[in-house]
């Protein structure tokens, strides 16, 4: 029995968490998140 984890819930958590933690992150984590979902949903 395979267990597959869809990576956008466990990086929405790890962004949240560090959002919550250093404010000041939230502008990165944003860009970051959305660059790099752009990027995924491109290449499939």
């Amino acid at each position: 029995m395979q267990v597959s984890i869809s990576p956008q819930p466990v990086v929405s958590l790890i962004a949240g968490i560090l959002i919550l933690l250093v404010p000041k992150l939230l502008n990165y984590i944003v860009a970051v998140y959305l660059i790099i979902f752009g990027i995924l949903g491109l290449i499939r």
